[in-house]
């Protein structure tokens, strides 16, 4: 389990969202439909991590992810089967409306996935997007 430590109060700066990951990083932005707030986790490749508003309060939450999810974590992230998840690989577009968006952003590239009926399922994007919920404060479904 991850162990966080004190959360700050966030201002009212919009979190810096990244675009590039080195590998063994990753990093997950979501959004619940086109206005809610943008919520960013940042994963090192030692474990260690950083929330911005991920239970939506405006609070940075940071913590180091258990020796076992970290290297759980780096198996999924260096699984070649990830290039064939990527949005380019598979032509992604949006398609649900008010729908928790989840960007995962790995040295691979961008994997999107929804929340919502009929998504194609990404199954090593997927893993790791349920390892990131359930070891910190990022939440898998809206």
């Amino acid at each position: 389990m991850a162990q966080p430590t004190a959360g700050t109060a966030g201002g009212s700066s919009q979190p810096e969202v990244p675009t590039t990951v080195a590998a063994g990083q990753v990093s997950l932005l979501q959004r619940l439909g086109e206005d809610g707030p943008m919520r960013s986790l940042s994963v090192e490749r030692n474990g260690a991590w950083q929330c911005v508003d991920c239970a939506g309060d405006g609070v940075t939450s940071r913590g180091t992810l258990a020796p076992e999810l970290t290297e759980r974590l780096q198996v999924l992230l260096a699984n070649p089967k990830l290039a064939d998840e990527t949005d380019q690989a598979r032509r992604y577009r949006t398609t649900c409306i008010d729908a928790l968006t989840s960007s995962l952003i790995t040295s691979t590239g961008l994997i999107t996935s929804q929340d919502c009926p009929g998504e194609e399922l990404t199954p090593v994007a997927g893993e790791i997007l349920l390892l990131l919920t359930q070891a910190t404060p990022a939440e898998v479904k809206g």
